[in-house]
């Protein structure tokens, strides 16, 4: 059996970063990462919280999630900029298209994270140290910013190795370094353990993640109960999950989906997420000349419990405004009012013919019209970007008390 060997590629400060890249690119004379500097919403609207700082804001002190008010109070001359999460969006696809020439096994896990699976290319690649700062390097001369790079023998591996030490740094944590490596961090820095978790795990006398590793099962199932054998495997380095992708190899389904750069509430931003993602996928049913019958919301809350809801179409479809105006009906109804990390479409029930029963008083002449009309905007989108213009229908269907500036 091939050892596995999985990469995890992490966007050093990614909101700051890729927005300092955009501003650069524009002319603006000073790169926001080198001056005390935050991305934050909107004040007036309650937005005003931070997402992300530079090192020099840092260093005053400030910290994701607080307030504006909260920052300026720690550092009254902080320049404030507000997020474009479609830079965001572009950003993250193109360092996502770049690594798939290393391996077609890539799982995005978040906007500006994701894993390789490089099991079995030793054949191509004899150091994999040395590939890692070959891509981190490439990505910076490519791109403007810097990455960490964790390797492992698996997902959870790679993954806090690429915690280890930042920024612009390559870490490994194979099995036979868990002892030297892994052990004697504090427990709060195991991945999904957390401050609550700390605090259980500090009353039981568990500090490292050594102590949690030698310690009594049983017990810790009394306070952890279905969390406790993570725990324990996780303390030793252990993690069997794949890395997944989230393309399908046949045309039984196409979906789409996304973690979300933060926990979502507000109803108009998720529905925004889901007006960007179905331009994409009906684009995508177009192309290969597919119609879909079912229409699925794939939701994961801030616990990471996953949810989904469906919904038949009267007649199949690979019309952009009649999908959405039956998605967004879908979402309403299926919500749960919770933050949410992840949100995905899945079509299935896929067909090469529409096959719609029609009555002697239906000519079809507006849904040939609406054919032509989206086969030309996918025309102009596939050559000049994705998502540059939408139907104007669009703009009434469930996100017309929202900004789309997706929408031109």
């Amino acid at each position: 059996m091939k050892e596995r060997i999985i990469f995890h590629i992490d966007v050093n400060n990614a909101f700051l970063s890729w927005t300092a890249v955009a501003l650069l690119k524009k002319g603006y004379k000073i790169d926001i990462r080198t001056i005390p500097s935050i991305i934050a919403g909107d004040e007036q609207k309650r937005q005003g919280i931070v997402l992300a700082k530079s090192p020099i804001a840092k260093k005053y002190g400030i910290k994701t999630a607080e307030t504006i008010y909260q920052a300026k109070k720690k550092c009254p001359n902080i320049q404030i900029f507000s997020p474009d999460f479609k830079i965001y969006y572009e950003q993250s696809k193109n360092l996502f298209n770049y690594l798939k020439q290393y391996s077609p096994l890539i799982e995005q896990f978040s906007i500006d994270e994701c894993f390789l699976d490089m099991t079995g290319t030793n054949y191509l690649y004899k150091d994999y140290l040395k590939l890692a700062d070959k891509i981190r390097t490439e990505i910076y001369n490519l791109f403007g910013f810097t990455v960490n790079i964790g390797i492992g023998n698996n997902k959870l591996c790679a993954k806090m190795a690429s915690d280890f030490e930042k920024p612009d740094k390559v870490h490994t944590l194979y099995k036979n370094e868990i002892e030297q490596k892994l052990w004697p961090l504090d427990v709060e820095d195991l991945f999904m353990c957390g401050k609550k978790s700390k605090i259980i795990l500090n009353n039981l006398n568990i500090y490292t993640i050594k102590d949690l590793a030698y310690f009594d099962s049983k017990t810790l199932e009394k306070y952890f109960k279905n969390q406790a054998k993570y725990l324990k495997e996780a303390a030793w380095g252990i993690d069997y999950s794949k890395v997944e992708t989230t393309k399908t190899s046949k045309n039984q389904s196409i979906s789409i989906s996304e973690t979300l750069p933060f926990d979502m509430l507000d109803k108009e931003k998720i529905k925004e997420v889901l007006f960007r993602q179905i331009q994409e996928i009906t684009r995508e049913l177009r192309q290969k000349k597919l119609f879909a019958r079912t229409i699925a919301i794939i939701y994961k809350n801030k616990n990471f419990v996953s949810y989904t809801a469906q919904t038949k179409l009267n007649n199949p479809s690979d019309n952009t405004s009649e999908i959405f105006k039956v998605l967004i009906k879908l979402f309403e109804k299926s919500f749960k009012n919770e933050p949410i990390r992840l949100i995905g479409i899945r079509l299935t029930d896929l067909q090469k013919t529409k096959e719609k029963q029609i009555s002697i008083f239906d000519t079809n002449l507006e849904e040939k019209e609406n054919s032509k009309i989206e086969k030309t905007m996918d025309k102009i989108n596939n050559k000049f970007g994705k998502s540059l213009v939408a139907p104007a229908s669009l703009k009434i269907i469930g996100i017309s008390n929202s900004k789309n500036k997706y929408k031109k």
